[in-house]
């Protein structure tokens, strides 16, 4: 029912809201603290490749292989075999990881010479990022187990928790940036030790919830299952098709680190709030509606299954289209608001804004596609997200070389922007092409309420905020300031959107399945 996935989403998205405010809060620590130079590229470089590899690995690729299956033995109704898939799939997944983590620690000169090869150039930056890897990369072990941990959990309907888990990152972080940073000789080295740290607490806040489902996970090796197997062999091409925005990122920091010092810092804080509404909205999508379509595919649901896509779709675009507004012409204003102090300058806002602007072009983009994906994923189909996926990181590099030259860094999130909608467009195509979706009516009326609505906000926006104010003033009086005016631009599209008679059913109704 649309009332189910609604009320699901909206816990994700709350539980992700608490996340990313305490993130904006670590940032700003960070940014006030450390500032913008060769340590802080280091450390985010550093951060980012185990982040990728979790991405990659866990919350993307084994998600949409792993719910599917467990979706099939839950309709099974056989407790004891699903009890052993999970072990087997505990064992499995952790061993590889733990190899994978002491690959990765002891070649991690070789990946930061591989990811950021501009950092050869400057020797003690080189050998700090080495450091801060070898540090960080147990965090994708960690981190594995707690999306493996939150598939089972949010497969069995239960949100809240993996939607929490990720505060316990933002508060070691802050703990490692206030009270341990100052007592190191790098202080910078103190938050890859926060990190390192995150990743056990989380695995921990996980168990209880595990416990009552009577699911807590008996670690047993267990490759040559056949459900195991199955995920694995899902996996692998998951692991490409459902990452290549994260793909597309690590290229950019890969071409930043050859840019002027700070293009990599740039990037990651105009990174950090494209992703708080991706995350609040796209997240939480991706993460609900998964379970959903794999269950109507499971049951055989064809018409249900379609719903289940076209609720999404309308969701996104609704969301979607304010988020990128706003965050296009309150760019400057945010920067200011949440980093400008002390080593963060007004220089700093000025190209991270560029970079946002970019990047905020393409959000509608990357949240498509966390609808699109999973709807076929949860089919089991995995080599055609993979194809389209593939096609859109060659578009997204060729405008790597196109745009980085009268862009910049700016030019690397343009391309990949513009490559997120490339990749959406090639999935709904599809899904369209072989029958499985078909839009409700009503889309062409609803697209146009949101378009006006959109046009509406932008005008308030561009032509009645004074373009000076966040510049100026003292921080709390810009902090008061821009919340006003995310409220008044809030308030404009909604009420246009009343005003053109949009009602709660223009979002469509998922109905039923008839199966018993």
């Amino acid at each position: 029912m649309s009332r189910h996935l609604f009320k699901s989403t909206v816990i994700v998205s709350s539980m992700t809201l608490i996340s990313r405010i305490l993130g904006f809060v670590r940032d700003m620590l960070i940014a006030r603290i450390f500032g913008v130079d060769l340590a802080t590229d280091a450390f985010f470089v550093a951060f980012k490749i185990p982040n990728f590899f979790r991405r990659l690995f866990a919350e993307g690729a084994f998600a949409h292989a792993f719910i599917p299956v467990l979706a099939e033995y839950k309709e099974q109704g056989n407790k004891a075999d699903l009890k052993v898939f999970v072990d087997k799939t505990a064992g499995t997944l952790a061993g590889i990881l733990m190899l994978l983590t002491l690959i990765g620690v002891v070649v991690a000169p070789v990946l930061i010479l591989l990811l950021a090869p501009g950092f050869a150039w400057q020797g003690s930056q080189y050998d700090l990022a080495v450091l801060l890897l070898k540090i960080t990369f147990p965090y994708l072990l960690f981190i594995s187990l707690v999306a493996f941990a939150g598939a089972i959990l949010n497969a069995h309907d239960q949100f809240a928790i993996p939607a929490l888990t990720p505060i316990f990152l933002n508060i070691s972080m802050i703990i490692a940036a206030i009270w341990v940073a100052p007592l190191m000789e790098q202080p910078i080295v103190a938050l890859a030790w926060g990190v390192f740290a995150a990743g056990i607490i989380q695995v921990c806040f996980q168990i209880p919830a595990l416990m009552r489902l009577g699911l807590l996970p008996r670690f047993r090796w267990g490759y040559n299952d056949p459900g195991v197997k199955k995920t694995i062999r899902l996996m692998l091409p998951a692991i490409f098709s459902v990452s290549v925005t994260q793909i597309n990122l690590l290229l950019d920091t890969l071409v930043a680190s050859f840019l002027t010092v700070g293009s990599v810092s740039w990037l990651y804080y105009s990174d950090r709030l494209v992703e708080f509404p991706l995350g609040m909205l796209g997240l939480a999508l991706g993460t609900v509606i998964l379970p959903k379509l794999a269950k109507d595919y499971a049951m055989e649901d064809k018409k249900v299954f379609s719903y289940s896509l076209d609720w999404g779709l309308r969701l996104a675009l609704l969301i979607g289209m304010p988020a990128t507004i706003g965050l296009i012409l309150l760019a400057e204003p945010m920067l200011s608001t949440l980093f400008q102090y002390n080593e963060f300058s007004w220089n700093d806002v000025y190209y991270a804004g560029l970079s946002l602007k970019a990047y905020a072009v393409g959000l509608l983009g990357y949240l498509l596609i966390k609808v699109l994906v999973p709807g076929f994923t949860a089919r089991q189909d995995m080599k055609t997200p993979v194809r389209y996926g593939f096609y859109a990181m060659l578009v997204s590099l060729g405008l790597d070389v196109v745009l980085v030259f009268p862009l910049a860094h700016a030019g690397l999130a343009l391309a990949t922007s513009l490559g997120a909608f490339f990749n959406a467009a090639l999935l709904l195509y599809q899904l369209l092409k072989k029958n499985i979706y078909r839009p409700v009516k009503g889309w062409w009326v609803f697209s146009l309420r949101v378009l006006l609505a959109s046009a509406a906000m932008s005008i308030v926006l561009y032509y009645f905020v004074d373009a000076n104010w966040w510049n100026q003033w003292h921080s709390v009086d810009r902090v008061i300031n821009l919340f006003k005016w995310i409220l008044i631009g809030l308030l404009t599209y909604t009420a246009t959107l009343v005003l053109t008679g949009l009602k709660l059913r223009d979002l469509s109704i998922v109905q039923e399945s008839n199966n018993p």
